[in-house]
């Protein structure tokens, strides 16, 4: 049996703050784009309970609504947070090239 991807391997959250690097998103569009990018469909109740909690740690605030639609943006802190994880990704991935004898 041939390997395949695993669907929502990477953290939902970090997803969500890594699109919300790239400037204000409402919902759709980051459904969207997290399913561009990583094959993860994130359903609309899903979504907006994760960015309830990205929101209650201060790392993304909603911005006023837009043609019925609600933006949300990376805050300082939500920015500062997401670079540590980043940081820790690429250990990560350094570690494992190390392991599979690829770098």
């Amino acid at each position: 049996m041939p390997a395949r991807d695993i669907p929502g391997f990477v953290g939902r959250k970090l997803l969500i703050l890594t699109c919300l690097a790239g400037g204000p998103r409402h919902g759709y569009a980051l459904i969207q784009e997290i399913e561009e990018v990583s094959g993860t469909r994130i359903g609309p109740g899903t979504l907006y309970g994760l960015l309830d909690d990205l929101q209650s740690a201060g790392l993304i605030v909603e911005l006023a609504s837009v043609d019925r639609r609600c933006p949300f943006e990376l805050t300082a802190q939500g920015r500062e947070f997401l670079v540590r994880k980043l940081d820790e990704a690429e250990r990560l991935v350094a570690f494992g090239r190390q392991r599979l004898s690829l770098s």
